[in-house]
C-alpha cells in the first residue's frame, strides 16, 4: 500500500504513538520470567483447583475457618507406564509439603518383577511428585488441628508397615485409598488408572472439602 505524501508526516506520528502505547502496555521478557517463576514457587503451596476467591460482598467470613488449617491431597500424575498415585498433606500456612506414596524400590527391572512377585518398596517422594508439569488430578481435603494429627500419624505408620509393592495388590491407589478410607471418605475401586482413581474419589465424595474424623 503507498500513501500520499501530504499524509505521511500524520503516518509517521501515528506510528510512534503506536509504538509508544505497545512499550507501555507489553511486559518485558524479564518481567514475563519473573512472574513465572513466582508462579512456580508458589505451586506446592496452592492448589491446582482452587476457585477465583468470590467478591467480598458476597464472600462468607466462615469460609477460612470451614477448610481447616491442615490439608491432606489426594493426587495423580503421568509416569512411563499407568500413571502414579500419592498424597500432599501438610498445614496450609507453610509451603513446605510431605509427600507420601507406595513405588517400587529401584529401577526398571523392579517394576517389571513387581508385576509378576512382591518387590521392596519406596513411601517417600518420588521423581515428579513435586512437579506441577506431570499432575494430571487432585482432590483436596482439609483438617483441623486434633484430626490433622490423627491422619499425618496415620500416614507415617502406614509408610513403616508397606515394605512391599506389587502391581496388583499392593500398588499405589491402594495406598492412599487406605488413607481415604481412614479419614472417612468414600473410595472407589483401587484396580484402575491413578488419575481415574482421584477423580472417582471426589466425585464419590461430592467434592467435599472438609473432614471431620470420627470419635475415637
Amino acid at each position: 500500500m503507498t500513501y500520499k505524501p501530504d499524509r505521511s508526516g500524520s503516518c509517521i506520528l501515528a506510528g510512534f504513538a503506536l509504538a509508544a502505547m505497545i512499550a507501555c502496555t507489553m511486559p518485558s521478557a524479564s518481567a514475563h520470567e519473573a512472574n513465572k517463576r513466582v508462579a512456580d514457587a508458589n505451586a506446592l503451596a496452592t492448589t491446582d483447583t482452587a476457585s477465583r476467591p468470590a467478591p467480598q460482598a458476597t464472600r462468607r467470613p466462615v469460609a477460612r475457618a470451614e477448610k481447616g488449617p491442615y490439608y491432606v491431597d489426594f493426587r495423580a500424575r503421568t509416569a512411563a507406564s499407568w500413571g502414579h498415585a500419592f498424597v500432599w498433606y501438610g498445614k496450609t500456612s507453610e509451603r513446605a509439603v510431605e509427600v507420601a506414596g507406595l513405588t517400587p524400590a529401584g529401577d526398571t527391572l523392579a517394576y517389571v518383577l513387581g508385576h509378576l512377585t512382591f518387590v521392596p518398596s519406596e513411601t517417600g517422594a518420588s521423581y515428579g511428585d513435586l512437579d506441577p508439569e506431570y499432575l494430571t488430578a487432585s482432590y483436596r481435603v482439609y483438617l483441623n488441628e486434633a484430626d490433622a494429627k490423627r491422619v499425618f500419624a496415620y500416614i507415617k505408620k502406614l509408610q513403616a508397615n508397606s515394605p512391599v509393592w506389587n502391581a496388583e495388590t499392593t500398588n499405589c491407589t491402594g495406598f492412599i485409598g487406605d488413607i481415604a478410607e481412614f479419614m472417612g471418605l468414600q473410595v472407589p475401586n483401587r484396580w484402575q488408572r491413578p488419575e481415574n482413581f482421584v477423580n472417582r474419589l471426589k466425585e464419590m465424595n461430592g467434592g467435599r472439602q472438609m473432614v471431620r474424623l470420627s470419635a475415637e
